[in-house]
């Protein structure tokens, strides 16, 4: 299965948001997100103001996203189709985000539920968890490898 990852278009926003709400686990409605601030303009403007989100695509469907929040060195989201889960398109987003987010800053983060599969796998991703927070989120971090030479 070839998967490509590319950075986000305004007409990807649809599928963005099939995607988001497609998920079992930190599921939100359209709804929901809306109540956060996040909307097809509000998506739309970050895409504007620089490359912020990439999309995995397989055979014309796009199957994940990522997305990160360039000045606060965040990584903002991250999330798979269920039934395309453990065909390693995660990771790929994942570090995509992180080399964009890297070029920018020595450290990054990003929270999200301490007890969730989801923190299973940004360990396995190299984070390390530095805080756990009273919502029962916990703070993940990760630094910029130092090259040698």
């Amino acid at each position: 299965m070839t998967i490509s990852i590319r950075d986000a278009i305004d007409d990807d926003i649809p599928a963005i948001f099939e995607v988001r709400t497609s998920v079992r686990e930190n599921h939100l409605s359209v709804e929901q997100l809306a109540e956060m601030g996040v909307t097809f303009d509000t998506i739309r403007k970050a895409l504007r103001e620089q490359p912020c989100i990439w999309v995995a695509e397989h055979e014309g469907l796009i199957v994940g996203f990522s997305m990160v929040d360039v000045e606060d060195a965040c990584m903002f989201a991250a999330f798979v189709r269920p039934e395309r889960e453990g065909l390693g398109i995660g990771r790929q987003l994942v570090e995509r985000a992180e080399a964009f987010l890297f070029e920018r800053h020595p450290s990054i983060w990003l929270e999200t539920n301490g007890s969730s599969r989801a923190a299973g796998f940004y360990e396995r991703l190299g984070w390390e968890r530095s805080e756990e927070l009273e919502n029962g989120d916990a703070r993940f971090e990760k630094h910029r490898r130092r090259s040698s030479g």
